[in-house]
């Protein structure tokens, strides 16, 4: 998928049904094991907004309906069953739809269902040490909320609650308690630049509501209520997900700080500086972190270069060199892992560049938690003030 939201739904409406299947079965693949010290115990939760109809189902589907995963520091997590990274019906839908589009993965070819997450479904809270910060996640368009677990585990791992956040009827596949999929309803409609300001408004909109959610969320996980710190709220997203992290902080006071991995802020065919969003006009007053993997960043985009000459707050900008924009995603774990076991129809370096995956992993990684870490836990590390050994691949732009 494109970092446009136009190009993400034109690689969608491209997806063919007659794909090959793998001569020896499908492949298998498993997730890189968290960096933080702590277990991880999950629980998934349907949200019901009845205070709007379904912007992409009007006038049939009159209240907005959501999934969202909760991950979160655990104790004695391993008597508590692992959870998959997608159920069935969900996986399905990504097999199809975004793993086609999205990743270069012709259906039929990986197992999805089949990778286990590392986080333990209904294990017991860590209350250890109070209130924990909260950490937000919107996916790429297509994209489903699972997919970006690299990321979202580790965070969780290193003491935040995250919660991810599928957009229905956008997501590739949306799969609700008792097996019924919100499959996405993109593919059938021309990428007008009404339909963009749709997807983009409803991606704020289920952010926001997730946000009055949080009391009905920490009721719901057990132990969970009053763990959870609601004045250190962040937000990160790839692609879409970056565009809904900075724009809901923009509308939103209470996120104090957002991560935009690759997404850019234009709601146009193209970044040309026409069809700016009012975050990329107007900016922001707080911390925001863009990570991308074209060279200029912030001077080479129109959109994030309006977002940068109108904030006031600190930001950064960092080139992750020779990546892709699927690196941002579990993509750049996984792919390589696909294409050591079938054949696929493009070089993987298409979706994710050439840089080594293991570094790209640990970059990604390293600088999301050192930003979130910095700003929500007042743990002042020296990894955003500039180069580092560590991570060569890693640009600082100015």
């Amino acid at each position: 998928m494109r970092k446009m939201i136009t190009a993400g739904l034109a690689a969608m409406a491209m997806v063919t049904v007659a794909t090959p299947v793998a001569a020896e079965g499908p492949a298998r693949v498993s997730l890189p094991e968290p960096t933080g010290r702590s277990q991880l115990g999950t629980a998934s939760l349907r949200l019901v907004d009845t205070s709007r109809p379904d912007p992409l189902r009007e006038p049939e589907q009159p209240f907005r309906e959501l999934m969202v995963s909760v991950f979160y520091p655990a104790r004695d997590a391993d008597r508590y069953p692992v959870a998959p990274q997608m159920g069935a019906g969900a996986a399905k839908a990504f097999d199809e739809i975004a793993g086609p589009a999205n990743a270069g993965v012709p259906a039929g070819l990986v197992d999805w269902a089949a990778t286990k997450s590392h986080a333990h479904s209904g294990a017991p809270v860590d209350r250890r040490g109070g209130p924990r910060p909260v950490l937000l996640y919107s996916p790429g368009v297509a994209d489903p909320r699972t997919w970006n677990a690299t990321l979202v585990e580790d965070l969780a791992s290193r003491g935040y609650v995250v919660i991810t956040i599928d957009h229905t009827y956008e997501s590739a596949g949306v799969e609700f308690p008792g097996g019924r999929v919100a499959r996405s309803v993109l593919l059938d409609r021309e990428p007008t630049l009404d339909l963009m300001r749709t997807v983009l408004d409803a991606r704020v909109a289920d952010t926001r509501f997730v946000l009055d959610s949080l009391g009905e969320i920490g009721a719901r996980v057990p132990g969970l209520r009053g763990a959870m710190d609601p004045d250190r709220i962040g937000m990160f997203g790839h692609s879409g997900g970056g565009f809904a992290a900075l724009q809901t902080m923009h509308d939103d006071r209470r996120i104090s700080a957002a991560v935009n991995l690759d997404g850019l802020l234009s709601i146009g065919h193209e970044d040309d500086g026409t069809n700016l969003s009012t975050v990329a006009t107007e900016g922001v007053n707080r911390p925001f972190l863009l990570l991308g993997h074209e060279p200029g960043g912030h001077t080479a985009r129109p959109s994030w270069g309006s977002l940068w000459a109108h904030s006031t707050g600190w930001k950064a900008d960092l080139l992750l060199k020779n990546s892709g924009h699927a690196s941002f995603t579990d993509a750049e774990a996984l792919l390589p892992q696909v294409a050591a076991q079938v054949n696929l129809p493009e070089p993987v370096s298409k979706r994710i560049g050439a840089a080594d995956p293991a570094r790209v992993l640990a970059a990604n990684r390293a600088y999301v938690a050192a930003f979130f870490d910095r700003f929500l836990r007042g743990a002042d590390g020296p990894l955003l003030d500039g180069p580092s050994p560590a991570h060569p691949d890693v640009d600082f732009l100015r």
